[in-house]
């Protein structure tokens, strides 16, 4: 009778456990939590389940000296072994990918302190501006002109290197910033708090993207109300990032002009 009381309370105790990560799951997905988040609370919720059934468990046999030693420690080795094994299926981040954006990141910031290239980084720094400067015309003019006014430059093909060295390292940026968490781009990336941005360049001109990036609540992504008022967008960038930083990331956002991707309509804000 009692194993029978018992094999009915594990199997009530087992599916409100499931009901329950089910909710979770369901809860965590409405709100745009990462996959790995979601996984995670079904199996708390399977493990509160878990402990609610011993509770009820009939009692074992008095255990005393070594082999309530032993018991204690085979106990402990199952439990480990289970945790280290469910960990071990969830998705992992990669710490070498990880450290190499880190690295990135401080790589110019460790440059400006060393002794005897203040002069070379000055010069790099101007010569990265005015391409960014010269990059920025050209792409003011796009929208006003059918013709695109070529800057001076040592030759045409130079010039179209320096346009793809900024753009390059807009893309960097994107990466080394992480805006894919937010935003999604070319298919991938995104948590659905930022829009898709693939059309952005023909929504926006340099210098809005520029004030969006250093002021987040100038400009609201039409449908974003509620991710607006949040502050989901970070207010940082202004102190994390180098002035040419921002000019290549707004170069690569304003390169992007995929009219087949629904944008969201920017919304100046007061």
């Amino acid at each position: 009778m009692a194993n029978q009381s018992f094999a009915k309370s594990v199997m009530k105790k087992a599916t409100i456990g499931v009901i329950v990560g089910v909710l979770l799951v369901v809860g965590a997905k409405f709100t745009h939590f990462p996959y790995v988040f979601q996984v995670m609370f079904f199996i708390y919720a399977m493990l509160g389940a878990l402990v609610f059934i011993l509770l009820d468990a009939p009692a074992m046999k008095r255990l005393e000296g070594v082999k309530a030693v032993g018991a204690l420690v085979v106990f402990y080795l199952l439990l480990s072994g289970l945790y280290i094994a469910g960990a071990s299926i969830l998705p992992q981040f990669d710490p070498e990918d990880e450290k190499g954006k880190i690295e990135k990141i401080l790589k110019p910031r460790r440059a400006q302190t060393e002794q005897g290239k203040a002069d070379e980084l000055i010069a790099r720094a101007k010569e990265l501006d005015e391409r960014a400067q010269a990059l920025s015309k050209q792409l003011a003019s796009l929208g006003a002109e059918a013709q695109v006014e070529v800057v001076e430059q040592p030759s045409s093909a130079g010039a179209g290197a320096a346009t793809g060295d900024v753009i390059a390292l807009g893309k960097e940026q994107w990466e080394l910033q992480e805006c894919y968490n937010c935003h999604k781009l070319f298919g991938q990336g995104g948590k659905k708090r930022g829009p898709e941005l693939d059309n952005i360049g023909n929504l926006m001109t340099v210098d809005q993207l520029r004030e969006k990036i250093l002021n987040p609540k100038s400009w609201k992504a039409e449908g974003f109300d509620k991710d607006y008022d949040k502050g989901k967008m970070p207010d940082k960038y202004k102190d994390l990032m180098f002035p040419k930083e921002i000019d290549a990331l707004v170069a690569f956002l304003s390169s992007l002009k995929d009219a087949s991707v629904k944008t969201p309509k920017p919304i100046k804000m007061n």
